[in-house]
């Protein structure tokens, strides 16, 4: 039977103060744990709060040593109102770990040009530890162009080019929120993927096939990946196939903004 993962609400900054911490949870092997002959759903929320009380002692450590506390930088441009909400749950995430943040508003109309002028100041200023800007943009600004001009080492959203290619080629670094999330939660409650039958519906760049390189590569890697077999499917997948794939499945993950078709099985 599958086990079925949706959007999981592992805030992200608690999971990125573990890495920058110098404590990789990810390296940790699933492949041990018994096999699972009924379907499970997954509530993140317990686990969750785990890691965020992993992660609190972490930075407290971290700080106990004498280092600076690490801070986060968050940009957010518009009146969107979603994007306010999940930047005021990240901050809020954030202090409730120990990490100070701040958020930088900048209108709707503020320029490409104005906005990369900000990542620059961003990137070299040393009290800033972690960087992101919230997305979507307003179309007039090439939301690639302002995820690449973020720094590497300060790129706490993991879309910067440098990071998705490290991430395809198994090496460290750091993961996009919600399929680091999805990764977490599949291996703190031990299940099995090694050989397994995954479908990933929905193939985001930030989501989906994320997920999908987390639970296909190899466990032998640097950034051990979860060997099993991944389909990915997308809305030109056809309903039958999809179907299909899902009833083949031992591990469903929904990584679509809409589950088109899924309310059938």
């Amino acid at each position: 039977m599958a086990t079925a993962l949706g959007p999981l609400f592992l805030q992200p900054p608690l999971l990125r103060a573990l890495a920058r911490l110098g404590r990789d949870p990810r390296a940790r092997r699933l492949h041990l744990s018994a096999p699972r002959n009924d379907a499970v759903v997954i509530s993140g929320r317990k686990l969750a709060r785990q890691i965020r009380q992993e992660a609190r002692h972490e930075v407290e450590q971290w700080v106990a040593a004498g280092n600076k506390r690490p801070h986060l930088s968050v940009v957010l441009v518009g009146e969107n109102p979603a994007s306010h909400s999940y930047v005021l749950n990240k901050t809020k995430a954030a202090a409730d770990v120990g990490i100070s943040s701040e958020t930088i508003l900048r209108p709707a109309s503020v320029t490409e040009e104005e906005l990369l002028d900000l990542i620059v100041k961003l990137n070299d200023d040393t009290n800033v530890d972690g960087l992101l800007v919230q997305l979507p943009l307003p179309e007039h600004i090439d939301e690639r162009k302002i995820c690449n001009a973020v720094t590497p080492d300060k790129d706490v959203d993991g879309f910067h080019v440098i990071n998705v290619g490290r991430m395809c080629l198994d090496q460290y670094t750091m993961l996009p929120a919600t399929p680091w999330g999805v990764w977490e939660i599949i291996k703190r409650t031990g299940i099995p993927t090694l050989g397994k039958n995954v479908v990933v519906a929905g193939r985001s760049k930030n989501v989906g096939m994320p997920i999908a390189m987390l639970l296909h590569t190899d466990g032998r890697h640097e950034r051990p990946g979860g060997d099993a077999t991944v389909t990915i499917s997308h809305r030109y997948t056809p309903k039958e196939q999809l179907k299909q794939h899902t009833i083949l499945a031992d591990i469903v993950v929904a990584a679509a903004a809409l589950a088109v078709g899924m309310s059938e099985f």
